[in-house]
């Protein structure tokens, strides 16, 4: 949703194997091919892509988990870079928690550079962007390093692609116009990421407080009285939470279900999706639909962090004045 926001293009195909979040998947993009188990796939069958999206699992890297690294069984990054190897993209985009930088992150770019690409990165909380919870997360761009003296950003602009047919996949010339189609591959999230690609600690992970942009899903929202006819008392998360109602655009929905439990439209809600794109996908249960936005992204969080990126490129490749 992020990269389609600010690059442009549609989705070619995604690689998903957890089946809450292939419903999903196939639930919004009916038409498009789920590959599956990324380990499994040969890329030398699969259709080129101009932009490849990928969030491959955090949890050997977050500060939630053991931080087992690369020796964590679900380490994936090495398929994903075969998978860079076999299809040359001419825009890699990717997302994980920010305890990555400090744990296996230097194995990333030292095999993108391998590869021949280069890179760049930052991190932005949700809350950056209005959000009522923290939610740090990394975000990386690459390309291939040889773009014959052509800036990143000018050449993505310019909207200057060569005719498809007539430009491989390997080629790095150019990264592609605003037509140029998506992937999503690698991660446990509800959008096929674009969504591009899972996130154990859910939405409230364990950092310092932020206030008032902070609002953790264990802390209780005290009700006032009369029930559900009257909003929640949400005590010192209320600027948090109407910040966040006026960036969506909505109301916030309650916070517990009738048996006093964790509210999925409610979660949905801080992850900036809009209403029932997980909660109303057929045959999912309560549980599906916590697992797929907990391992989901901001949508809002990761096309600010891209325009970051992009724009950095931007002001990098502008001519000095004489």
């Amino acid at each position: 949703m992020a990269v389609e926001e600010v690059f442009g293009g549609t989705t070619a195909w995604v690689a998903d194997n957890d089946p809450g979040a292939s419903r999903i998947l196939a639930h919004h993009l009916p038409q498009v091919p789920n590959l599956g188990d990324i380990t499994t796939v040969d890329w030398t069958r699969v259709e080129p892509v101009e932009i490849y999206c990928g969030g491959y699992p955090c949890q050997p890297f977050s500060t939630a988990g053991h931080r087992k690294g690369t020796q964590d069984a679900r380490h994936i990054w090495p398929h994903i870079a075969h998978s860079l190897r076999v299809l040359r993209p001419r825009l890699a985009v990717f997302e994980n928690v920010a305890g990555h930088l400090s744990l296996g992150f230097d194995t990333v770019l030292a095999d993108l550079a391998a590869l021949g690409f280069d890179a760049d990165w930052c991190t932005l909380r949700a809350s950056d962007i209005g959000a009522a919870h923290q939610r740090n997360r990394l975000f990386l761009l690459a390309w291939p390093a040889d773009t014959s003296g052509q800036g990143l950003a000018r050449r993505w602009t310019a909207g200057t692609a060569p005719h498809r047919d007539r430009l491989p996949a390997a080629d790095p010339v150019d990264i592609g116009s605003h037509r140029s189609r998506t992937r999503g591959a690698g991660r446990d999230e509800p959008a096929a990421r674009r969504l591009p690609v899972a996130d154990p600690e859910g939405i409230g992970e364990r950092e310092p407080a932020d206030p008032p942009y902070a609002l953790a899903t264990g802390g209780e929202a005290r009700t006032v009285s009369g029930g559900r006819g009257r909003r929640p008392d949400w005590g010192p998360y209320a600027e948090a939470v109407e910040r966040w109602e006026a960036v969506t655009r909505r109301p916030t929905p309650w916070p517990v279900d009738d048996l006093g439990r964790l509210n999925p439209p409610f979660v949905e809600w801080l992850m900036g999706l809009p209403a029932g794109h997980v909660t109303d996908v057929p045959g999912l249960s309560r549980t599906a639909r916590l697992k797929a936005l907990g391992n989901g992204v901001v949508p809002q969080q990761a096309a600010h962090a891209l325009r970051i990126l992009l724009d950095r490129h931007t002001a990098h490749d502008m001519p000095t004045a004489a």
